[in-house]
């Protein structure tokens, strides 16, 4: 039986301090009693000899330091992993937020997980077809990689996010992904989208969601990501999917870390950020990958708003050092009505090499990209100097690279949020938007490809 303690000294917003306990340990779990009755779920923050700093999941109305109770339960926190989660949507501390039951649990997980040896991770190299010309040609995702989706606010990656939820799957396999979407600080129309959109698509009926909106408690924020990845592992790595884990809004999540640093008055850093963000990112994303000996996995695409569209800001910045790659929104495009708005350009998938080529998509794959990436650059360029020197100006060539950053815009990068497009569908667009450009200009691509492919499609 958990001991009882009746020393609350203190309550400072989410925090409480705790006197006089024994045996208590970093992380553990606790339940505070009120004069009458009800109860609140707490962890322990920070342990100072005899003292025990806690922190509240929900808020501290109500408190009274004289006759409120905390029990420590002498375990951190966990979540109870069942195939039965498929289907179902939970609050941010994983208890059902659907109307249905109870989960019976296989077993009962630690939601901090363990980091995964680098020694026993697979190299990620599988394809995976989304069904964005813009990601499947140019910024391919593979499997067991960590790709986020740098937006800003209002934009459409909520769109983005759900149709790739949706489409994935793993080429040659017929198994389609099995996704855990968490959500972090959305509002209640968001949390709509998303599971109607769901449920529409009958996608539900392979996804765990996990939903913790604006108006619940920072603390839950912190814990909806470990949640979710909780849930990833135990399907990937012992029950053997395939699972995409998106997790959206990740400047969400560091705000609540910020607010939570600044309630325990530890010494701030970049932006008021705590010095830990790093570490604490770095833990999260590095749940995901392949395993050796294991058929299942975990690729994540983490979604950030970036704050006044800044990609220097820390969290943008921080997640860029940790993941590979990322796939930039443009505010520019989106008011060209180009969806999904995605700025190829700077967007980078680190891993995409690995994931290309004869037996993974077609042999053309990697020279028609690069020769894409180079077209749209210079066509990019010719539109500049026009509106700056006057149409006029340019060369004929130079005109019809501008021609070329249209189409390719209007076209290839355009394509809606429905659109489901297959890896030879988006290759044989790209060679029909190159077939705008004179044979002599498409350098990146040998002749064995250009007379296979150029003119023909």
């Amino acid at each position: 039986m958990p001991k009882e303690y009746r020393t609350i000294q203190e309550v400072a917003g989410p925090l409480m301090l705790v006197k006089d306990v024994e045996g208590v340990t970093y992380d553990e779990l606790a339940e505070i009693e009120l004069f009458n009755g009800e109860k609140r779920r707490c962890r322990v923050l920070e342990i100072n000899g005899g003292n025990a700093l806690v922190q509240l999941f929900e808020n501290s109305t109500g408190i009274n330091l004289s006759n409120s109770k905390v029990r420590f339960l002498g375990r951190s926190m966990e979540l109870g992993v069942s195939e039965d989660m498929l289907g179902r949507v939970f609050d941010g501390l994983g208890r059902p937020m659907d109307g249905g039951p109870e989960i019976l649990p296989d077993r009962r997980a630690d939601v901090n997980g363990l980091p995964m040896n680098p020694a026993a991770r697979n190299y990620p190299q599988e394809f995976i077809q989304t069904g964005v010309s813009a990601i499947d040609g140019l910024n391919t995702l593979v499997r067991g990689q960590k790709l986020p989706i740098f937006s800003a606010s209002g934009l459409p990656h909520a769109q983005l996010a759900a149709q790739i939820a949706r489409q994935a799957k793993v080429r040659g396999t017929n198994e389609p992904f099995v996704v855990v979407f968490a959500a972090m600080g959305i509002t209640f129309e968001e949390s709509d989208y998303f599971i109607q959109s769901f449920k529409e698509t009958g996608a539900i009926d392979r996804t765990v969601m996990f939903v913790n909106l604006a108006n619940d408690p920072a603390v839950e924020r912190i814990a909806t990501p470990k949640m979710a990845l909780t849930a990833a592992e135990y399907l990937a790595f012992e029950k053997n999917y395939h699972v995409l884990v998106i997790l959206t809004d990740i400047t969400n999540y560091a705000d609540a870390l910020r607010e939570v640093s600044a309630a325990r008055k530890e010494v701030p850093g970049r932006r008021g950020y705590p010095g830990y963000m790093y570490t604490d990112l770095a833990t999260m994303y590095e749940r995901a990958g392949r395993q050796r000996g294991k058929s299942g996995s975990i690729t994540m695409i983490p979604i950030l708003t970036m704050p006044e569209d800044d990609k220097t800001h820390p969290i943008p910045d921080l997640t860029g050092y940790i993941t590979e790659g990322q796939i930039i929104l443009s505010r520019e495009l989106y008011r060209k009505n180009v969806s999904p708005p995605i700025d190829v350009l700077p967007s980078l998938s680190r891993l995409k090499d690995k994931g290309i080529g004869e037996g993974r998509t077609r042999a053309d794959h990697a020279a028609t990209m690069n020769q894409l990436f180079a077209a749209y650059a210079r066509g990019k360029e010719a539109k500049e100097l026009m509106v700056v020197l006057g149409e006029a100006a340019l060369t004929e060539i130079d005109k019809l690279y501008a021609k070329f950053a249209d189409a390719f815009e209007n076209e290839y990068v355009s394509q809606g949020y429905t659109a489901n497009r297959d890896i030879e569908d988006t290759l044989d667009l790209g060679w029909k938007l190159l077939s705008i450009l004179p044979r002599s200009e498409l350098k990146r691509i040998n002749d064995k490809l250009l007379d296979q492919y150029y003119g023909k499609v």
